[in-house]
């Protein structure tokens, strides 16, 4: 089953689940500022992503209100503690199919792509 991860408030979220809905692909929502996720799991994540900085949408008011020293973490230790302190900080929603892909975001076109609906 394809694992949709993101917070419950966010639009984004809300229209990846729907696609997924409307075209018969399983899947369950995990909203990550709830269900804290594991530090491997967000190694995982930013290594598929290419990287802590992908992972990370730099552009939410979240990380613009975070203090200097914050927004330099060092280590894959500095990174893990930040986004458990913040989890909304990474760009959602994160996408994981049953075979351990993971992408983030939403558009129609790169769902249609990733996904073989039955239609």
């Amino acid at each position: 089953m394809t694992t949709v991860y993101g917070l419950n408030n966010c639009d984004t979220c809300k229209k990846a689940c729907k696609w997924l809905e409307r075209f018969g692909v399983a899947h369950a929502f995990v909203d990550y500022r709830d269900n804290r996720q594991s530090p491997q799991s967000l190694t995982d994540w930013a290594r598929q992503a290419g990287g802590w900085d992908t992972l990370v949408n730099k552009t939410s008011t979240t990380w613009r209100t975070l203090p200097p020293n914050r927004k330099t973490p060092g280590s894959d230790a500095e990174w893990q503690l930040l986004l458990k302190e913040y989890p909304q900080l990474i760009r959602r929603p994160v996408v994981i199919t049953e075979d351990g892909v993971m992408s983030q975001g939403f558009s129609d076109n790169g769902f249609k792509q990733r996904f073989t609906p039955s239609v």
